[in-house]
């Protein structure tokens, strides 16, 4: 697919930019720019005291920089504060569940979403649908293929007289983000971008120098992801807007949910919303950019976009064509995709959760009743997420839910289907005492040996790296935790998170099997601890390989320079950070 938007770079085949492979090689999302992660990135692409004069470089234009960052950029552009539509009765989201959520009393509708094109395909439809509002709060939204096509679907609906607000975490952003920035130029769209850099542009030396002079305020990220259309309809989970997280990059792709909510649950979003949009942190577009959003670069967008659009449409391209079939939106208002009601718990952090972490202000920490749900659990917990790197806290409550013989089985990445090895390099140290505490330890393989509960096709899977980017907890097979929150420090300390607790047991079994799909032997390594005659017992990894059982003594990995790199960080002060 070709395209000639601004800042857009030449692709690969595999559909993605140089620069994007290092950083994908290098970084977790959290760290896509302009964090730490700038010493990671330049070993990645070179070495010797070359690397060294960069690093020198950027502390000397970090020098210059100094005073220019220490308070948020912009905090002083005048804003005007708003709130969610008052009156989402009246639009035709509303209604069409109306006579559902009426039978249903007090609760709210549900429906996971795992499949990564449904994902993609229902953004589209629900912003095709909006008719007065669009809220979206995102950590990353890409300017890829699938990320430039959500973009142009805003677009037009801003051109239908939909309001558009988009609040993006400043922290990723990628080459192609202008065309999605343009779109403030437009009348009916707001942007605003949380917590952001003096650095505008993608010069990722100037970037790695503020974040290095500023880090203890560009440390505090946003990682909250919610789409809310007309007050009426939501979606929430662990999905980032691009081309990864909607599983259709064949370099890379990564297991995730949505989950779609209709009902109370969703004014309730909405407010978390709100708060975040008129937060101190939350600064619009243009205070932030030299060349403010403007109608001759959104002219030139719009035209790009529209063939953007067309050229999917022509190639045929599953997720668009996908998206185009009205599924699974369609399935869900007819009732052929039969929504689960029941009652859930909005649980989210304060946008300003660093001073409430301090104990400087009072508010809210979304740790708290999801830990609590945790502990009260009488006979299991279902833990997926990409990174395990818990606080002492959590080593203490996984530890006292198994003394109570509360089975407790955990899914996250290995080494090779990580995004992130510092990540891996702060797990690794907990493997060994999880597991003798009779902790079930699972580790994703980057390579399937079926797709059952994976959220792809087998063609897709024959491509890159799958990788575990869901976060779901799952509490006695009754209730689940579906959210932006990972099982790590990071999460709990320096980023916000937004999540729901559902009282269902229907979709804590869906999550389950689920779970029990990408635990196959063939898909995932299962920790355990071998006795061994003298000294302590061996860690080893046992898995399926062409319907015969094998076991690792090793790591497994694909990459000598992967164990190295784990190796190599596990040197460095990093827990906090990850």
């Amino acid at each position: 697919m070709q395209t000639h938007l601004r800042g857009i770079r030449p692709v690969n085949r595999a559909g993605a930019s140089g620069d994007a492979i290092v950083a994908r090689a290098a970084s977790r999302e959290w760290l896509a720019a302009p964090s730490p992660n700038w010493a990671r990135t330049e070993s990645a692409g070179t070495n010797g005291p070359r690397s060294w004069v960069r690093v020198f470089g950027a502390v000397l234009i970090g020098i210059a920089l100094n005073g220019c960052a220490s308070v948020i950029p912009g905090a002083d552009y005048p804003k005007r504060a708003s709130v969610a539509l008052l009156h989402p009765e009246d639009t035709k989201l509303a209604r069409q569940f109306a006579d559902a959520a009426s039978s249903h009393a007090g609760a709210s509708g549900f429906r996971i979403l795992s499949v990564g094109t449904d994902g993609f395909a229902i953004r589209v439809q629900l912003i095709a649908a909006a008719e007065r509002s669009l809220d979206l709060q995102y950590f990353i939204f890409r300017g890829d293929k699938t990320g430039l096509l959500l973009a142009d679907a805003l677009l037009r609906a801003a051109d239908r007289g939909v309001h558009v607000r988009l609040l993006i975490d400043d922290a990723a952003r990628s080459v192609g983000d202008g065309a999605v920035l343009s779109l403030a130029a437009h009348p009916q769209v707001e942007i605003r971008l949380f917590n952001p850099l003096a650095t505008r542009g993608h010069a990722r030396l100037l970037q790695s120098a503020e974040y290095a002079l500023h880090a203890t305020r560009l440390d505090f990220r946003m990682h909250n992801k919610l789409l809310v259309a007309d007050n009426a309809t939501a979606l929430i989970g662990g999905r980032n807007i691009g081309d990864q997280y909607f599983q259709v990059d064949p370099a890379e792709q990564f297991a995730d949910d949505d989950v779609f909510v209709v009902g109370p649950t969703v004014q309730a979003l909405s407010k978390t919303f709100d708060e975040y949009w008129n937060s101190e942190f939350a600064i619009p577009v243009e205070a932030l950019t030299r060349d403010k959003p403007s109608e001759t670069a959104l002219a030139e967008d719009r035209q790009q976009l529209a063939e953007w659009r067309q050229q999917a449409r022509l190639e045929g391209a599953p997720y668009a064509t996908r998206a185009e079939s009205g599924e699974p939106f369609a399935g869900i208002v007819a009732g052929r995709t039969p929504l689960v009601w029941s009652a859930a718990q909005v649980v989210c952090d304060s946008p300003s959760k660093k001073r409430v972490v301090s104990g400087a202000i009072s508010g809210r920490l979304m740790y708290e009743p999801v830990a609590k749900a945790a502990a009260d659990s009488t006979s299991e917990v279902l833990v997926i997420t990409p990174y395990l790197i818990p606080t002492p806290a959590e080593v203490a409550l996984l530890k006292a839910l198994r003394e109570r013989d509360v089975r407790v089985r955990i899914l996250t990445n290995s080494l090779d289907s990580t995004g992130e090895l510092s990540a891996h390099s702060g797990y690794v140290r907990f493997r060994r005492p999880l597991v003798a505490d009779g902790v079930e330890l699972h580790e994703l393989r980057a390579r399937l040996g079926n797709t059952r509960g994976s959220g792809q096709t087998a063609t897709i899977s024959s491509f890159g790296n799958y990788g575990l980017h869901g976060k779901l907890f799952v509490f006695d097979r009754t209730k689940l935790f579906i959210g932006s929150m990972n099982f790590d420090q990071r999460s709990m300390i320096l980023n916000t998170e937004i999540g729901l607790i559902i009282d269902s047991p229907e979709l804590a079994e869906q999550t389950a099997a689920r779970f029990e799909a990408m635990t196959q032997p063939a898909n995932a390594y299962l920790l355990a601890l071998r006795p061994q005659a003298h000294g302590k017992p061996r860690l080893v990894w046992r898995t399926q390989e062409a319907g015969k059982d094998v076991e690792y003594v090793r790591e497994p990995s694909r990459s000598p320079w992967r164990r190295f790199a784990v190796r190599l960080l596990r040197l460095l002060p990093l827990d906090r950070e990850l």
